[in-house]
């Protein structure tokens, strides 16, 4: 009995200490970094929001490295969780990259574990307490799949949401943004993604490879109209590199992270204000177990 009430006393001090504290300096923002205590905290002042930066393992180019989606992601969550606190996942590098197997490097895993892995991932998190989900894609491949995903929450019932991040214009980035543009063609590994990395992590871009492998599409299905085939990617860009050679700015980079965690910043503060989605959510399993049930 002793032992219970003086662990129970350190567990209070330890709390309250980091419950006084500034979150955004003293308690970490990323999950692997924070002890089991100071976790239990980040619950309680994130307000149950997680945010789950997902990237891939695949070539970007033959000057950037193949962790540059995670990389990109995480910094702009980072950014944002520590002006808006949020709990933010360790890197996630399980992605939908199946256009990429015939590159060197890259991870592709199956349908199944892509989507169990996701799925066990969030319903873990809420087992934690960590019941509203923000998922921040990194990779464009992913995109599909983490719509259909998010749909697929209403195939049962839930006692979490699980919200897509998605950004959207910006004038008060966007001008300075493409004023510093120089490349006509920017995609994959183009100069947006390579000033990113600049400026992330400047000693993992080979700026001396830029441009040695062709960016430019190979429009080798230009004349199949009205169509879609999971193929079209490797036709246009075998190398899996899309741009025109650009060398890197630091301050486009800069601000390509910034507007992302601006825009998620406001995101985070809706849910951790809001119920609205879990309103909704549970109000719709109700009305999908009695369909025919007069409402």
């Amino acid at each position: 009995m002793k032992r219970l009430i003086l662990f129970s006393a350190v567990m209070l001090i330890t709390l309250l200490s980091f419950s006084q504290a500034d979150p955004g300096k003293t308690l970490p923002v990323r999950l692997e970094e924070l002890s089991s205590p100071q976790f239990s905290v980040a619950v309680e002042k994130s307000g149950g929001v997680c945010v789950i930066p997902l990237g891939v393992i695949e070539k970007h180019g033959t000057h950037l490295p193949l962790g540059t989606d995670m990389f990109e992601a995480r910094e702009s969550v980072t950014q944002a969780a520590e002006k808006e606190y949020a709990v933010v996942f360790p890197p996630y590098f399980a992605g939908q990259i199946f256009e990429a197997r015939h590159q060197p490097g890259t991870i592709a895993y199956s349908n199944d574990l892509l989507w169990q892995m996701l799925d066990e991932t969030c319903r873990e998190l809420a087992r934690n307490g960590l019941k509203k989900i923000i998922l921040f894609n990194g990779h464009g491949g992913n995109t599909s799949f983490l719509q259909y995903f998010c749909q697929s929450q209403l195939s049962a019932e839930r006692d979490y949401i699980v919200v897509l991040f998605q950004g959207t214009a910006d004038p008060e980035f966007d001008r300075e943004i493409e004023s510093l543009k120089k490349a006509a063609v920017d995609g994959h590994a183009g100069e947006e993604e390579t000033s990113m990395m600049f400026y992330i992590r400047p000693d993992l871009v080979n700026r001396q490879a830029i441009g040695s492998e062709s960016g430019a599409s190979q429009a080798r299905l230009s004349q199949m109209k009205n169509g879609y085939t999971g193929i079209w990617w490797y036709a246009r860009y075998p190398n899996h590199y899309a741009g025109d050679p650009a060398q890197p700015d630091k301050r486009l980079g800069e601000l390509l992270v910034s507007k992302d965690a601006a825009q998620l910043i406001e995101l985070i503060k809706y849910l951790k204000s809001n119920n609205e989605i879990e309103r909704l959510q549970n109000e719709f399993y109700d009305r999908a177990e009695t369909p025919l049930k007069k409402q």
